[in-house]
């Protein structure tokens, strides 16, 4: 009866998003839903692209074994980036009215740093996407009592996302989303209140956790135990930043206000109920410690699909996973779109225009699906063969972006006197230095982990050789314009100016994309 019901949800959402993806006419719709989407559908996006396998299975493990300590990356650094981006970036990102993050990158640093800053997006989603579809796995394999394998059930997963996503691009990701997350919530409400009656109650439950030290935060006031806590905490609050996923939300808004606002309210109230299923999994604890013991040191992630499954009516079973499956899908749609869409666009385009100069836009359309279609492909195979765990997956994801994309993107935009030299500098040794940590992995690392380490020295030759006699030329169109109130509109702005009127009083205006 449950997987009866769980495949009608699953079916019922590739309808809708297949429905959306009439909407779909252009290379825009299909990345940014045409600068058009509202409020509300903005909001529930960013939070349920958010709200993922790790969110429901990932962080719970941790925090039972860790305890708050272990969870700072996520959904401490998380929705903390939401809020950065929406306070910091999405104002003069929006305004510059861009395709993808690779063309903020060109148009303030050039070719180079546009193609380098692009690989590490890419690269970075593998990881992420591959936690949405190991998930997708997990989850089958429980519903069907172990008749499905997760390598099977993995295929079926990305398969099925792949349909509407494929399809549909942006307008089906938003609007699949927001159905999505009106599931996430009220699934999640409805499961911690009938959990928290069989643990004798949330007070019982917050009292035994602070008994055992979990909700011990901080960490001891030492060097050796300082600099691991911060560096977890910035690489998931800044390596997130620079991403796809996170530009296509601002710039799908139909106004700046929407994308500013929309990034903090839907960052605030994914770091709220992130907590549901931390609180779900410790109850666990105290229902059915034979289940946690059993699981805590094999594979934590089944302990709350298990305790659902023992201890729960059918109702709120069917809640659960519907709010479990609505969570993976909607982060694994968005994580399928958001690569594919910067690697068409910054990597491919230019290379077809140079062979195909009349290249149309439905054209280039069908190129972006093609992509799609074959990061699906890998992402998978990678997943099937990863033995890392969901919570692994999606932490180590983001060390290449913090490394490489974050300090050319805030400096370009806050610091006038950010060149390409620096830029280019401060990628190519920041990520040498990681990676070379990585390989050697010295004892000192423990205490400086290898991506701090490259964070690090990115920030300082970005300074440096951007105040040292320039040798590479940086372009001038976003030059020495930091900050939210210094963007000028961009150049295609400024060709329409009945669109640039429109765009700064009515905040709707959707010029053309500078290379259609």
């Amino acid at each position: 009866m449950l997987l009866s019901f769980v495949i009608a949800y699953w079916l019922v959402s590739i309808a809708i998003g297949l429905y959306a993806a009439l909407r779909v006419h252009n290379s825009r719709d299909y990345a940014v839903a045409g600068r058009s989407l509202p409020m509300y559908v903005v909001t529930a996006t960013v939070f349920a692209t958010w709200f993922g396998s790790e969110t429901v299975l990932g962080i719970p493990a941790t925090f039972l074994k860790e305890g708050l300590h272990g969870v700072v990356a996520d959904p401490f650094g998380a929705s903390l980036c939401l809020i950065l981006v929406g306070v910091f970036f999405a104002k003069p990102l929006y305004r510059l009215n861009l395709l993808t993050i690779g063309d903020y990158y060109r148009k303030r640093f050039g070719r180079t740093i546009e193609i380098l800053t692009t690989i590490c997006i890419v690269i970075s989603y593998l990881g992420w996407v591959a936690a949405q579809i190991k998930a997708l796995g997990l989850v089958f394999n429980v519903l069907s009592d172990g008749a499905v394998s997760q390598a099977t059930g993995m295929w079926l997963g990305s398969g099925s996302v792949l349909i509407y996503t494929l399809f549909g691009g942006m307008w089906s990701v938003a609007i699949t989303d927001f159905i999505q997350m009106i599931v996430i919530v009220i699934g999640l409400v409805f499961i911690g209140w009938e959990v928290s009656d069989q643990a004798g109650g949330v007070s019982v439950v917050v009292r035994h956790a602070i008994s055992t030290g979990k909700f011990n935060f901080w960490p001891e006031a030492t060097p050796s135990a300082i600099v691991p806590f911060v560096a977890a905490w910035l690489t998931m609050m800044l390596g997130s930043i620079p991403q796809q996923d996170v530009f296509q939300r601002v710039q799908s808004s139909a106004n700046e206000k929407i994308a500013v606002r929309a990034s903090v309210l839907g960052g605030s109230l994914y770091f709220f109920f992130a907590f549901i299923p931390m609180f779900l999994a410790y109850s666990a604890t105290l229902i059915a410690p034979d289940l946690v013991a059993k699981y805590l040191n094999t594979d934590s992630q089944l302990i709350l699909p298990k305790l659902v499954l023992e201890k729960a009516p059918l109702f709120a079973q069917v809640l659960f996973f519907g709010a479990l499956l609505s969570a993976i899908k909607s982060c694994a749609s968005a994580t399928l779109l958001a690569p594919s869409v910067t690697f068409s666009e910054n990597l491919l385009r230019p290379l077809l225009r140079s062979i195909k100069p009349d290249l149309r836009d439905h054209q280039f359309l069908r190129v972006m699906q093609a992509v799609v279609l074959v990061f699906t492909a890998v992402v998978t195979t990678i997943a099937v063969n990863s033995k890392l765990s969901i919570y692994g997956l999606v932490e180590n994801a983001y060390k290449i972006t913090f490394v490489a994309a974050f300090v050319p993107l805030a400096f370009g935009m806050y610091w006038k006197k950010a060149t390409t030299q620096g830029a280019i500098a401060a990628m190519l040794l920041g990520t040498m230095s990681w990676l070379a940590l990585e390989a050697t992995s010295p004892a000192w690392t423990a205490m400086w982990p290898p991506q701090f380490v490259g964070f690090l020295v990115s920030l300082a030759m970005m300074v440096l050789f951007s105040l040292l006699p320039q040798q590479i030329p940086t372009p001038t169109e976003l030059a020495g314009h930091p900050g939210p109130t210094g963007y000028h509109p961009s150049a295609e702005h400024a060709l329409h100016p009945a669109a640039e009127h429109a765009h700064h009083h009515h905040g709707a205006a959707k010029p053309p994309h500078p290379r259609p």
